[in-house]
């Protein structure tokens, strides 16, 4: 029963099994400040025998990951998805560096370990519908939809790239990191 990209299970004992879990992997990595933790430490802290944990995940950086994505999906994806005007913009990208400075310390354990490649695949998965909606919006029919979907991978493909530095630097101050981004954007927007 592996169950990824967001799938909610049914069964409310299985979605309280997993959620414990994902909080025992969240909470023991944000702890340590590292992914050296075990199936046995989370299973033990999660209430749950290792078998359950492996029925669930497979392995360690499957748990990881999806505690990674789960609090992505669960506070990221709240943030507006489609800015209309500049202010929006920033305060869609604050929230954002918001998130990552206040779990900076779990998510520099996951984007510094084994998980680190699926945990940027997967957030850019999460953000690009986002910004491909507001590449729509600014460029309307002007692009195809070919080079909206690029321009929309570039972007967020970039921006993951330029976030993951951050934190695993320090994360020190997202409101100054936030106008870093937005003047970058502004620097992207001037090219159309």
């Amino acid at each position: 029963m592996d169950l990824h990209e967001g799938e909610v299970p049914r069964d409310p004992r299985v979605r309280r099994t997993r959620a414990a879990v994902l909080r025992a992997a969240f909470d023991l990595v944000s702890e340590r400040g590292t992914t050296a933790v075990t199936i046995s430490e989370i299973a033990e802290a999660a209430d749950v025998s290792r078998r359950v944990v492996y029925q669930h995940f497979g392995d360690l950086d499957t748990v990881l990951l999806e505690a990674g994505l789960d609090l992505a999906r669960r506070e990221l994806l709240e943030c507006p998805a489609e800015p209309q005007e500049p202010a929006d913009a920033r305060a869609g990208a604050l929230a954002v560096t918001r998130h990552f400075a206040e779990h900076r310390v779990f998510y520099r354990a996951l984007l510094t370990g084994s998980c680190a490649y699926a945990l940027d695949r997967g957030l850019i998965s999460l953000l690009m519908p986002a910004n491909r909606q507001a590449i729509e919006h600014l460029y309307g029919e002007r692009l195809s939809r070919q080079a909206i979907d690029d321009l929309a991978a570039f972007i967020t493909g970039g921006a993951g790239s330029f976030v993951t530095a951050w934190v695993v630097e320090g994360a020190p101050d997202p409101e100054a990191f936030t106008d870093r981004l937005m003047a970058l954007m502004s620097l992207l927007m001037e090219a159309r």
